[in-house]
């Protein structure tokens, strides 16, 4: 599909990837000496434009942690190996920029709409140089890229309360990461917690991602039939984070199937068998031991491991023309651009949460009303004669400023944890710098004290 806005095409190539962790103070306890536990073993692969990629293993195999590390969310733990993109060392902080990633959880402000969460995500992430009018444009075609133009006016709402179904929620995850025009997008299980009919959906959205011409990962378990074979490129990893299968997953699955039968032992596929979950049943340790084999070192001597080899060589070599990418800000816009937008989100929040404003306002009348009645005509000039009056008097103002904030600190608590994970997630994305966020926040917050 065409976008109102260009993008560059890029590919990630990734070589002899490890990954250390401190070794958890449980494994000690059981026997394990060594210091560091390793969760990737050598994984060497390449994910290009326009073609759907699945990261696919046995829970514990790692494909979430593979995720993260290309990703950079991994800030913890030591990264070996050579990560690139378009062939360029890939430099963390330009990265984030062209990059979109959707987390398993759907975390959006509940307050504000399925349109207002992607124009804000827009405006705060797409370059200056886009007017208002481009980029509204962009937003709308986002919505028809991942159908959620018909809900544009509806409220998040609160997950399992109110507002949207998960399976929209999701789509809106993606849909957020799509308009800020990322390259590549990195998608941890988008299909997770969904019945089939909403996991066909999502998928369907994930699929008009990738023929936009971007790079799309996907990390994924248990998916049906249709859903696994809507990938492209399949990356099947086994318990202790090895890789066994990279490659193509061929139409009705073939190419996978054929890897796996021709390995001696291994059970052929039942007719009409799903073949994702024949594919973790015939790697799995048990087999692994029942064969007397290791998927790993098979993969590892396969012409297909050989395949990838020379290809994430190549695609190491920058091409003739291309240049390394580079943005000259830490953020896409100013400080005042930053402040504006996050302005605007907290007053659309703010104006729809009247229970948080009504409570405080309640409040504070009650308050008034009771430290009226208690020390009534006590601030009269007339009656201040004596020390004990003044103290009384102290002692009001002393009650009532507290009251006040307590009452603020109290009501404002469940608004607070409510964005607090939101604000993680835009900050991560390199929406704003905590500074913005925090001014915008306070300004918010001087009208409704002032009223009080």
């Amino acid at each position: 599909g065409r976008m109102v806005l260009p993008f560059t095409p890029l590919i990630i190539s990734f070589q002899d990837v490890n990954y250390y962790v401190d070794t958890p103070a449980e494994m000690r306890e059981h026997g394990y000496m060594e210091k560091k536990l390793q969760l990737l073993h050598n994984i060497t692969g390449a994910f290009q434009p326009g073609v759907l990629s699945a990261l696919m293993g046995v829970t514990g195999a790692g494909k979430t942690t593979l995720l993260d590390v290309l990703s950079g969310r991994k800030t913890g733990g030591v990264i070996e190996g050579d990560i690139r993109i378009g062939g360029y060392p890939k430099i963390q902080q330009t990265f984030a920029r062209i990059s979109g990633y959707c987390e398993q959880t759907d975390v959006h402000s509940p307050q504000i709409t399925v349109g207002e969460s992607v124009a804000y995500s827009a405006w705060l992430r797409l370059p200056p140089e886009v007017d208002a009018k481009a980029r509204n444009e962009f937003v709308n075609e986002v919505l028809e890229t991942i159908e959620l133009d018909e809900i544009r006016d509806s409220l998040v709402g609160i997950p399992g309360v109110n507002g949207l179904s998960t399976e929209q929620r999701k789509r809106l995850t993606i849909a957020v990461e799509l308009v800020s025009n990322p390259s590549i997008i990195f998608m941890d299980e988008p299909t997770s917690g969904l019945d089939a009919r909403a996991a066909a959906i999502v998928m369907r959205a994930v699929k008009n991602v990738a023929d936009t011409g971007r790079t799309v990962v996907c990390t994924i378990h248990q998916p049906s039939i249709d859903i696994f074979e809507a990938f492209d490129e399949l990356m099947l990893m086994k318990r202790g984070g090895e890789l066994i299968y990279a490659g193509p997953v061929g139409h009705h699955s073939c190419e996978v199937i054929q890897y796996f039968q021709a390995i001696p032992g291994v059970p052929s596929i039942k007719d009409k068998y799903n073949p994702s979950t024949w594919m973790l049943e015939v790697t799995s340790t048990s087999m692994e031991l029942q064969l007397g084999v290791d998927f790993a070192q098979i993969y590892r001597e396969s012409s297909m491991c050989k395949d990838k080899d020379m290809l994430v060589k190549r695609l190491s070599i920058p091409v003739p023309g291309t240049s390394d990418l580079h943005f000259s800000t830490q953020f896409p816009q100013k400080f005042r651009e930053q402040f504006k937008a996050c302005l605007w989100k907290q007053c659309l929040s703010y104006w729809r949460t009247p229970s948080y404003n009504l409570v405080r306002m309640v409040f504070i009348t009650v308050a008034c009303i009771f430290f009226g009645v208690l020390f009534w005509q006590k601030g009269n000039i007339n009656h201040i004669n004596d020390q004990q009056g003044l103290i009384t008097i102290l002692g009001c103002m002393y009650g009532t400023t507290l009251f006040s904030g307590i009452n603020n600190c109290q009501s404002v608590m469940p608004f607070v944890s409510v964005e607090r994970s939101v604000v993680y997630r835009e900050r991560f994305a390199g929406m704003y710098s905590p500074w913005a966020y925090s001014f915008a926040q306070v300004a918010m917050e001087i009208p409704y004290v002032l009223v009080q």
